[in-house]
């Protein structure tokens, strides 16, 4: 079950764990045992409304792949039940984070020093081109 906030939380029925060999520390438990974890979200299924979904694809399309899941791959634990729980929480932070809204830029007026130094440099770039000048006029 991901808990996303307190009003969105998604089953485990929604969510397709796939367990893999990993490489990484662990001598030969690693070719003996599938430790890695992939979770696959199919986020159009979700019992969910429909602005959520739409931000979700807009802000996650990076991590979606062709059919439109969210993948979160763990592999950094030498045991299933620690990558399952690593992904998980990972895949709940991105649907979390996608769901809070963008802050607006608001610009920055240049400041006096900067101000400045961009004036001097164009006197001194001025001063060298009329340097390069025909002086006989």
């Amino acid at each position: 079950m991901l808990k996303i906030n307190d009003f969105i939380i998604i089953p485990d029925q929604y969510v397709v764990e796939e367990f893999f060999g990993s490489s990484g520390p662990g001598g030969q438990n690693v070719n003996k045992v599938a430790t890695a974890v992939r979770l696959r979200l199919h986020l159009a299924s979700l019992p969910v409304a429909d602005e959520v979904k739409s931000r979700w694809f807009a802000r996650l399309s990076h991590h979606l792949n062709e059919s439109g899941e969210l993948v979160c791959v763990s592999r950094i634990h030498r045991t299933q039940m620690l990558n399952r729980q690593e992904a998980a929480a990972r895949m709940e932070l991105m649907l979390r984070q996608a769901l809070q809204p963008v802050k607006k830029r608001r610009p920055s007026a240049p400041t006096r020093a900067s101000e400045r130094r961009r004036l001097e440099a164009k006197k001194m770039r001025s001063e060298i081109k009329s340097l390069r000048r025909d002086q006989f006029d």
